[in-house]
């Protein structure tokens, strides 16, 4: 750690570092100056970067997972795929082939997930995602 970071650290207390991914998602903190994976709830490193909706309610992570057979067009993986780009974009249209909810334009083009005619951008899927770090 520089000491620049450092002293940054002493000041405000932890660093708290987060990986958003396409696949699973991580947290960490700093600690003695090395990261340390904080694992979830069941006990693993990562957890599973995937939401799946019922009746406006979202569940995160491996709960989600598990939906995902039963209820595939309401569970949402793989988002980030979609994120900052517009729906006509030669690798979103690839990417729509492989999930099984549905993907629509929103406001200027942009891709949204449509799940029971409520569009939620991929930011909007993943702050739920973030949410559970």
């Amino acid at each position: 750690m520089t000491d620049k970071a450092k002293k940054s650290t002493e000041k405000t207390g932890r660093i708290i570092g987060i990986d958003l991914g396409t696949t699973n998602s991580a947290v960490a903190v700093m600690e003695g100056g090395a990261a340390k994976i904080i694992p979830t709830a069941e006990g693993r490193n990562t957890y599973p970067s995937i939401v799946a909706y019922k009746k406006g309610d979202a569940s995160v992570g491996d709960i989600a997972k598990r939906q995902m057979v039963m209820n595939p067009t309401t569970t949402v993986n793989s988002v980030k795929r979609f994120m900052g780009r517009k729906l006509s974009n030669k690798a979103v249209k690839e990417a729509i082939k492989h999930v099984s909810y549905e993907v629509v334009e929103g406001k200027d083009g942009m891709a949204v997930v449509n799940i029971d005619g409520k569009k939620y951008s991929p930011q909007e899927v993943s702050a739920k995602i973030l949410a559970k770090a």
